[in-house]
């Protein structure tokens, strides 16, 4: 499968406590790691983890975070010829807390991603047209994703709208959208319509369809998710996992996402094969250091007679440009 990636990158500055602070409280942690992450590069490598060609457009300060992040992503096998460098603004960095309960809060600086432009993504037209699937978030800017998805659109490539953080966009990101995928608190935003009942959730899912979309994957986080098209609706169970935490979770779904689609499955074969995966992705620490490779997928999903691909390929004989 070809994945093409129009997101952000983040640093992630992560400290665990034992609960989410209150406003204006200082709480001490346990502990401080460094990662990386944001949207696109979190969904990116796991893509490029699940054995997919990953091509990633994003753009990155010149300072050692940026440094650290374009190791990475070479390190991941990413096609990395269109993360795009600034000197005048940083590189993305994230702050998140992790509680006890794997509950997390995050803050976002995205510096550098707010410069990714509708010029850059033209200049990766090619890698837009000859992918599989294509993946746009709201952690860059709109005007972004729309030219990735109407570059996407003129050559018949499946398009998936991760609308996080959730943000007033233009109707014709919807009407470019094959299958859009907020979650429970994104949706409300979008549409004032609270899902806090599947009747709810279906509700403002439609309101999505009305606007555009082809198709929503609802996610409702432990209550699972709904896969909601014009012709009708059909509900994903949770996976019951001991939770250690939640971060990138979301990502590992959309990412999961992208490589089932790309592979041939249908919406609600890709959307249970994703919820699973992000199921094991929570009980790990970490955002992407909790990403499953295609081994622990397969054998996770093994334990539902699921497969992780209708029929495993070998590596990818693609090129990597680093």
């Amino acid at each position: 499968m070809n994945i093409c990636v129009v997101g952000s990158t983040m640093v992630d500055l992560v400290t665990r406590v034992p609960r989410l602070p209150q406003a204006g409280e200082t709480l001490a942690g346990y502990s401080f790691s460094l990662g990386y992450g944001g949207k696109g590069g979190n969904q990116a490598v796991t893509a490029a983890r699940l054995g997919a060609h990953v091509t990633l457009v994003t753009r990155i300060g010149t300072d050692v975070f940026g440094d650290g992040a374009l190791a990475n992503y070479r390190a991941a096998g990413f096609d990395v010829r269109y993360v795009l460098r600034t000197a005048q603004h940083a590189t993305g960095v994230a702050t998140i807390l992790v509680d006890d309960a794997a509950q997390n809060c995050i803050a976002i600086a995205p510096g550098a991603n707010a410069q990714l432009s509708d010029q850059d993504v033209q200049g990766a037209s090619a890698a837009i047209g000859a992918a599989d699937v294509v993946v746009c978030q709201l952690e860059v800017p709109v005007a972004a994703a729309i030219a990735a998805f109407r570059i996407a659109r003129a050559a018949g490539v499946k398009t998936i709208f991760n609308p996080a953080p959730a943000a007033p966009v233009p109707d014709e990101i919807w009407q470019l959208t094959d299958v859009a995928t907020p979650n429970e608190t994104e949706v409300e935003l979008l549409t004032g319509i609270r899902a806090d009942s599947d009747e709810h959730a279906e509700r403002a899912a439609r309101a999505l369809l009305e606007r555009g979309a082809r198709a929503v994957i609802l996610t409702l986080g432990t209550r699972g998710s709904l896969v909601v098209t014009p012709e009708g609706t059909d509900r994903i169970a949770p996976v019951s996992v001991e939770a250690v935490d939640s971060t990138g979770a979301g990502d590992a779904y959309v990412g999961t996402l992208a490589v089932c689609l790309g592979a041939g499955f249908s919406l609600v074969d890709a959307a249970r094969r994703a919820n699973l995966v992000a199921a094991l992705s929570v009980t790990r620490p970490g955002t992407q250091t909790s990403f499953p490779d295609a081994a622990q997928a397969r054998e996770f999903l093994g334990r539902y007679n699921l497969e992780l691909l209708p029929d495993p390929p070998a590596q990818s004989t693609a090129p990597t440009v680093a």
